[in-house]
């Protein structure tokens, strides 16, 4: 059986020094990292995807970066497998329950759209409405980081939730935020168009212009000149 301690004997036997720096750009200035590239962190968490959850609980409490985002990519590969409702809600109650390990935008990315939207499909969008008016940015980023899974595999309703929560968020202050949100309008504007033009009439003279960009990404010129000014 796969513990904790296992995952972070692996993960340290992949250290690159060379690695640490790039690391270090995404941390606070006193959070420990081993260093590695990213793919060896990856291939480490998918070999022990069997982890029972009360070790990934313990693999969250590690100080380090590397162990925490490899407990989240355990639980995203997890999501992707085929589960009874009970266990997706296992995964995530747990993600919810341990938010407050998370300390990297890339921490979501990896796991919110499968482990939080996978979840919440075909449910009530209510976690996600709280969590866009939560404290954290990164909680915010995690209620519109989540909905990307609604772009691919969610119900109109589902992908109508999540333009919601981006009218929540639409003039975050938050770098981590806004650009999540620019993130998740492209991409659900390419499925639903209408909506996204919609959005941005309301909202593009107010959006952070970082964000605003993103979201238009994928217009044709003419409408990009014409939202962004």
């Amino acid at each position: 059986m796969p513990t904790a301690a296992r995952v972070v004997v692996d993960l340290e036997e992949r250290r690159d020094p060379q690695e640490l720096a790039k690391v270090r750009k995404r941390l606070a200035p006193d959070e420990p990292a081993l260093g590695m590239r990213m793919g060896a962190l990856f291939d480490v968490a998918k070999t022990h995807t069997d982890l029972p959850l009360d070790e990934v609980h313990l693999l969250l409490d590690h100080p380090a970066y590397e162990p925490r985002m490899a407990a989240f990519c355990i639980l995203d590969f997890k999501a992707r497998r085929r589960l009874q409702p009970d266990q997706r809600e296992e995964l995530f109650r747990l993600y919810l329950e341990r938010h407050d390990r998370i300390t990297t935008w890339d921490m979501v990315d990896r796991s919110a759209p499968r482990v939080v939207g996978g979840y919440v499909s075909g449910r009530s969008p209510l976690p996600l409405f709280d969590l866009a008016r939560a404290h954290g940015p990164l909680q915010r980023r995690t209620a519109i980081t989540a909905p990307l899974y609604f772009v691919r595999a969610g119900s109109d309703e589902d992908l109508a939730a999540g333009f919601t929560v981006a009218e929540l968020l639409a003039g975050d202050p938050e770098a981590v935020v806004y650009n999540a949100v620019g993130i998740f309008l492209k991409h659900a504007g390419s499925r639903d168009p209408h909506s996204l033009y919609r959005f941005l009439d309301r909202h593009s003279a107010t959006m952070p212009r970082p964000g605003l960009r993103l979201a238009t990404e994928k217009l044709p010129p003419a409408d990009r000149a014409r939202y962004r000014g």
